[in-house]
This record gives C-alpha cells, structure tokens and sequence, in this order.
C-alpha cells in the first residue's frame, strides 16, 4: 500500500524540548501541534488551531522514533543456558565467557533478530550493540551483525561498536589494526572497557589515538563500578585535555561517579562539560550489577549523576543495555521502559518534557549535536502514548508506532481515545517488510 500524499496528526502534545522558541502557552503546557506528514516525512510543524483536520490525537503524547543507545546483541536472551549465576559485574563476565561456545553463525543471528523485531514493535529506529572483540581477529558476531543491519536497514538502524578490553588495546599495532577494520566496516564505531581489573594508561591513550586518526566516534564502557578512586574518567580527561578530539566519546556507565566524593565527582563533570562527551546511564543493569552480594540489600545503585550531568548541559541517554543474560536476567528492548527505571531510581523531573530527549536524541551519539533540533524534513517516526496525562508517563506505556507516515501497530486500541478514526490506511499493519 502506498503513502498517502499529505497526511496532518492534529492535537499532538509533543515534548518542550522537540518545540522551537517561541512556541505558544497554554496554561503551564505548551500548545497543542499539527504534525503536517508530506511524502512520508515531516513537512511542518505548528500549533493546532480549532478547524485543522486529520487525524485528531486529543492531546495524546507523541515522541519522534526512540534511541536504544547501548546494547549488547552478541549476549542477549541466554539466560536459559547460563545455570546458577553469581552475583556482580564481574561474574556476569565470566558466565557470558563461558556461554560463548554457543554463539555459532545461526545463534548470533536468531537471538539478535528476535531483539530487533522487539525493539522495533516497541518504536525504536535506531539500535547500538556492543560486540565484544577480545584478539586482534575480527568476531564472527561483528560479520553476523553487518548482515543483520543489511537486512533490517529500513526498519531499524543497527550500529556496532567493537568493545574491546584495555589489555589488546595496549599493542599499539593491533589498535590501528582494529581502528583499520572498523572504518572499513558499514556503520560502525570504536570502544573499550575500561575497568579497575584492566587499566592500563596506555590502552586508553592508544585507543584515542587509534579512534581519532581513523575519524571514529569512541563508544567507551568506563568505571562500570563502585570504586573511591576512579581511574578510568580521569585518564581519559587527562589525555583529551591535551589533544584534540574532534569526534565524539560516548561515556557509559560511569557508575563510578555516584561512589566518589561529592567535590571529585563534580569536578570531573565540569571537566566532561568541556569536551564532546555524551554519558549513557544504564539503569536497569547497573540497579542488579552494582554493591551486589547474595542475600543482602544494596546500598548503592550504582546510578551515574544523571542530574548534575543535565545541569552542566553534558547530553545524557537512557538505555537499556542487557537483555535476558548473565548482566540483567530480565527485561526487553524498550527504551521507554529504560527511562521509568532511571525515572524512579534517578528521581528524574519532568520526564517527559524534559528526559523523554534522552531515549530520543540520536544526534547525541554523533560527532555533533543538533542544538536546534527539529522533526522537520525527518521521516516522519512516531511514538503515540496511549495518554494525554504527562504526570502519568512513563509509567503509561501503551503505544502506537508510525513509520514513515504509517502505523506499524494496531489501531483498534486506540480509537475509544481519539476524537476521530483513523483513516482506512493506518488501519492496516504494516510491518515494512
């Protein structure tokens, strides 16, 4: 079925940070939008007045396409085979080792399709995994994923990122080597995992090294522990003070930084600010990974300082990370459900006007960010929450997904919501295939 030529959601309330200055006020809310949808992608966007036509969401909370920012495809939905497992980071490393005799072609490829799948129906345009890359040999999952992307390329983006341990990184031939693969390869970006049981200077310094001169963004698992001196943040700030870095880094975890003392980690948060670092916190596994021990209540989270890092202006993600494995035992592909766990363990305001950006922003992720970001001459990707409530979200999480000017999911839910159908076309499930 083809695209309707013109197409207008009316009576959208979208976020105030997806609105440019100057939008009107209703009250304490911004005024209701008229989502014009020209050719399947965004034509304008302004303010609803009472005899706009189309289709009439009431005030139904709308997100463009969401950002699942972090992943792990290579590990996901194993839990069944892993056993008895021990609690913490590091154990969940050594259970994942161990279950990596299964991870033939057809494994790899199966289990991160069923994540793709999950994580498009759930809105998600855009997925980054990490694939752990552990000799200077490119792993079977980097090829099983570039085949993967290929296939999935116009329902979800799916970028890799090779994540390497500090120790390989320290033979500075084999990090050019890498760097050299990665650039080669579609879509696909630099890491490491930087740890107290792995640091090395020069693994990092060779890692930047090697990232910049190959134009890569860096994608950095970083003091994904509680620890009084972090050693990770530091050695990366120290080296980026004195060179340039002209892509962006992309700083995950760092639950480090909740355990330090308030005055250190404030100050290394004032120097990220000065320098193109994205942080990603990961709630859900970082709430069953960190200050765990069988039997006793944690004490700390293990949560980044999300806050502080929005009030320095340093752009900030949510995402999921593990799935159904050795690292977090349960969960899906859900960004939104993400953000309610960072929401109530974050004691994040205003989550939707203000943190919903953070499962949305894929600019973020860049080498640049868009600081006058806008739907307009985008596809048109997205999200309509089943309530007009933004107090209720996103605890409300039942959803409708439209891609490229058509609803993906089923309508019928909705209808008793709106003030008027959807059009014969939108009825139909269109899963893009």
């Amino acid at each position: 079925m083809g695209l309707t030529k013109n197409q207008y959601l009316t009576y959208a309330r979208l976020p105030k940070w997806l609105l440019p200055s100057g939008w009107p006020m209703e009250g304490m809310a911004p005024a209701l939008a008229t989502i014009h949808i020209f050719e399947g992608k965004v034509h304008s966007v302004v303010p609803s007045v009472q005899d706009d036509s189309g289709t009439n969401l009431s005030g139904g909370l709308v997100l463009p396409g969401l950002v699942e920012a972090h992943a792990h495809l290579d590990k996901t939905f194993t839990i069944h085979r892993l056993g008895e497992l021990q609690p913490g980071l590091l154990n969940a490393i050594q259970a994942m080792k161990s279950d990596q005799k299964n991870w033939s072609y057809e494994d790899l490829f199966d289990r991160a399709e069923q994540a793709l799948e999950q994580a498009y129906r759930n809105g998600v345009v855009f997925l980054r995994t990490h694939v752990d890359w552990v000799s200077e040999n490119t792993p079977l999952a980097w090829d099983v994923f570039g085949d993967l992307a290929k296939k999935w390329q116009s329902r979800v983006r799916l970028q890799r990122v090779a994540l390497i341990p500090l120790g390989l990184l320290e033979n500075k031939a084999w990090s050019r080597q890498i760097a050299n693969i990665i650039r080669l390869s579609d879509d696909s970006q630099m890491g490491g995992f930087i740890h107290s049981s792995n640091f090395t200077y020069i693994g990092i310094k060779n890692l930047i090294e090697a990232a910049s001169d190959e134009a890569l963004i860096l994608d950095l698992h970083i003091d994904e522990e509680l620890i009084d001196e972090p050693q990770g943040l530091p050695a990366l700030l120290d080296i980026l003070d004195g060179q340039s870095f002209h892509s962006r880094i992309v700083c995950g975890h760092v639950c480090a930084l909740s355990s330090v003392d308030e005055s250190v980690a404030l100050t290394l948060l004032g120097r990220v600010a000065k320098h193109p670092i994205t942080l990603v916190t990961l709630p859900g596994t970082n709430l069953l990974l960190q200050d765990a021990r069988t039997g006793r209540t944690p004490r700390n989270r293990g949560l980044t300082l999300v806050n502080e890092a929005m009030q320095r202006n340093i752009p900030t993600m949510v995402a999921t990370d593990n799935v159904q494995d050795a690292f977090c035992h349960l969960g899906e592909y859900d960004p939104v459900k993400a953000l309610q766990l960072g929401v109530y363990s974050g004691h994040l305001q205003h989550a939707f006007d203000v943190w919903s950006q953070s499962i949305c922003r894929f600019d973020w992720l860049n080498s640049a960010t868009d600081k006058n970001f806008s739907l307009v001459g985008k596809e048109a990707d997205f999200v309509i929450f089943d309530t007009k409530n933004v107090s209720s979200w996103p605890s409300n999480i039942a959803r409708l997904v439209m891609r490229k000017g058509q609803f993906i999911t089923n309508t019928s839910i909705f209808h008793s919501r709106f003030d008027t159908h959807f059009n014969d076309q939108n009825k139909e499930v269109n899963d893009e295939r």
